[in-house]
């Protein structure tokens, strides 16, 4: 499939398992991914792979928790490309803890990295997504956010906040022809997931127990959904929220 030739997509966190997999969906649809993550060398060994596979990449290393680097971030792109087709917001971190347990520290870091960076970089896409006559932003939300786990209040509310921001950005900018949809995934395989199972004590096969499919979810999974909602493939979608879960209930 070409459904993103001539595009050019954001996409954030793009170093990260979700992330690089949604990048490598992307370019592989003939878009040019601008990959960018707080992680210099792990977004530019994203973008490099896919060059050396003949896509078509690039590699900005951001901190998006500042808001000054997000407006940063879109002007470097389009100075560079001169549009920004699709932006997906999929940069996220994950503080365990509840309320008593957490620092404020890490409330702050949770919801200026999931929730804020969105709201910065949306600011700073959507006029010329507007200009242009429309265009695609898919953000990262949780199953969590819809129905929260125990013991991790930071990254349940941002991620609740994450799925009403979507809601609130489709309904405004709908009539733009500017589509915005989220995906919630579940349990997937990554590497902060690998860790975070190992910390706990269990294993995998323990996980893939908890999942009515069987298993948990895998990157490329989640990237086919974040392609579709990027795409002229779903023009009436618009304020959807995804889950992604394999019929699992909350963790």
């Amino acid at each position: 499939m070409s459904r993103f030739e001539g595009k050019v997509a954001l996409v954030t966190g793009g170093g990260g398992g979700i992330g690089s997999a949604i990048a490598q969906r992307l370019a592989s649809e003939d878009a040019h991914v601008v990959v960018t993550d707080v992680n210099a060398e792990a977004a530019e060994t994203v973008a490099a792979t896919l060059r050396a596979a003949g896509l078509k990449a690039s590699a900005i290393a951001a901190d998006i928790a500042k808001a000054a680097a997000c407006h940063a971030l879109v002007q470097q792109v389009l100075a560079a490309h001169a549009r920004v087709d699709v932006l997906v917001n999929n940069a996220g971190i994950n503080r365990r803890g509840n309320i008593m347990a957490i620092s404020e520290d890490d409330w702050d870091a949770t919801f200026a990295v999931n929730i804020d960076a969105m709201f910065h970089l949306c600011r700073a896409v959507i006029p010329q997504m507007m200009a242009r006559g429309g265009g695609a932003i898919v953000n990262t939300a949780s199953q969590w956010g819809l129905h929260p786990a125990p013991n991790h209040i930071a990254y349940n509310v941002s991620k609740a906040a994450v799925a009403s921001f979507t809601q609130n950005l489709a309904r405004d900018y709908a009539p733009h022809r500017i589509r915005v949809n989220a995906v919630c995934p579940g349990e997937i395989h990554t590497p902060m997931l690998e860790a975070g199972v190992k910390r706990s004590g269990r294993t995998m096969a323990d996980l893939d127990k908890l999942v009515p499919f069987g298993r948990v979810g895998k990157p490329e999974e989640v990237a086919a959904v974040v392609a579709f909602l990027a795409s002229d493939e779903a023009p009436f979608m618009c304020g959807s929220l995804v889950e992604i879960t394999g019929a699992q209930a909350v963790a």
